[in-house]
């Protein structure tokens, strides 16, 4: 990792687990077990007990995020959250695009890029992730996906070395599988190749994470690539004794 340049990110996706009653014995043990670090730890848990995990963390470095935004501020738009409610409730990041959120919920581009778009202009930070699925793995396409997707999914955004990318391998999120050290690492250094095309050199300052069945024995090989600058851990993340020890291998 070149920690001269870029923040060093340790996100943990609890996605729909944990309900408000879980956080103090997390957050006691989670806290317990973290090492003093210069990595910037973030947890993104259901919207729900957003409120729940700043109170837990407050006294600490940890911050939350959501796992998801709309971009409008208020309206009629059902079941949705707002920015202005997510900085009341204390978060100061946003997942943008989630594989999970583009397969599952037809997110496109076009809806990642406006929520990334009206993430920054809140003062928060989005992390807008991408990545490519099996069957384009196998078709030999990995590399015109991700153009494809780092293109239009920051097509709304002025540069911004705040920007964090999540490179997650659709293939590799929840499946066990996980894409080697070095594959990963030729992949993410594409992604910054994409973005010195796009950005110029502000591409060097921005962090690019790596996401899909991170855990504690794979932790050390992905961030001892030096495009890599952290890890968004699904999983591994849910036992503070997992997230702890992915968390600490940062220095």
């Amino acid at each position: 990792m070149n920690q001269t340049l870029r923040r060093v990110i340790m996100a943990a996706n609890w996605k729909m687990y944990k309900t408000a009653s879980d956080i103090p014995s997390y957050a006691d043990k989670l806290l317990h077990l973290l090492q003093p670090t210069k990595a910037e730890v973030i947890i993104f848990p259901p919207a729900i007990v957003v409120p729940a995990v700043v109170d837990a963390f407050a006294a600490s470095s940890v911050k939350v995020g959501v796992q998801n935004i709309y971009w409008q501020p208020e309206g009629a738009f059902t079941g949705e959250i707002s920015l202005p409610m997510v900085k009341e409730a204390g978060a100061s990041y946003s997942l943008c695009g989630h594989s999970e959120r583009r397969h599952y919920f037809g997110e496109s581009a076009e809806m990642v890029t406006r929520k990334a778009a009206a993430v920054f202009e809140a003062g928060l930070i989005p992390i807008v992730c991408i990545g490519e699925t099996l069957d384009d793995r196998e078709n030999g396409e990995t590399f015109d996906v991700l153009h494809s997707d780092l293109t239009a999914s920051l097509s709304a955004i002025e540069p911004n070395e705040d920007l964090i990318i999540a490179y997650e391998p659709v293939w590799a999120i929840g499946t066990g599988r996980v894409a080697s050290p070095a594959d990963a690492e030729e992949v993410i250094s594409y992604i910054r190749e994409q973005l010195f095309e796009l950005w110029g050199n502000i591409a060097n300052r921005i962090s690019i994470i790596y996401g899909g069945s991170v855990k504690p024995d794979n932790i050390k090989e992905l961030l001892a690539c030096s495009n890599i600058d952290g890890v968004l851990v699904g999983g591994a993340s849910l036992k503070p004794e997992g997230f702890a020890a992915i968390a600490n291998a940062a220095d």
